[in-house]
């Protein structure tokens, strides 16, 4: 059977990689899968726990385990975390099979959507989280097959990229 190429979304938190994945996977009539939400599977317990409990450079070995997870999947659209393709090793597992799909949002839309999330450990202090959107923008932009306005609703997002996938 014929390999189809998974479809990766990328970029920083609040982008909208998970609400236009699911909506991508139904128009599409694909899989979808969240590496964050496999992490948290695998692990029994949320993201934020295994920062608290184990730190950062623990969290990103169990993120390059389940891109090179994903990558071997099979025609499904994936969500990988914020951080994810800012790390060399993880683009290159996850492009094996896949195209990379950046959604990238302004700073000011990614804030209007997350609000004062409790949820997102990297994000309590904005100045902080902007000099972080910044310095991964052109590590998103490195890592991409293609690039989409994140800015549009999710419904409209995913018809373009399920355009540029037909």
């Amino acid at each position: 059977m014929k390999r189809m190429n998974n479809i990766v979304l990328c970029g920083f938190m609040g982008s909208g990689k998970t609400v236009v994945g699911k909506e991508l996977a139904k128009i599409m009539g694909v899989k979808f899968v969240d590496t964050d939400e496999m992490i948290e599977k695998e692990q029994g317990v949320a993201i934020k726990a295994i920062f608290a409990a184990h730190g950062e450079d623990y969290f990103r070995e169990l993120e390059y385990e389940m891109c090179k997870k994903a990558a071997k999947m099979n025609g499904v659209v994936i969500s990988t975390g914020g951080g994810a393709m800012t790390f060399e090793r993880n683009v290159k597992a996850i492009k094996q099979g896949s195209k990379v799909v950046f959604l990238d949002a302004d700073f000011d839309v990614i804030c209007a959507r997350i609000g004062n999330s409790g949820n997102r450990p990297l994000v309590k202090d904005r100045e902080k989280a902007y000099e972080l959107f910044v310095s991964r923008r052109d590590k998103y932009l490195a890592a991409a097959d293609y690039v989409i306005d994140g800015n549009m609703s999710a419904r409209k997002t995913a018809m373009q990229i399920a355009q540029m996938f037909k």
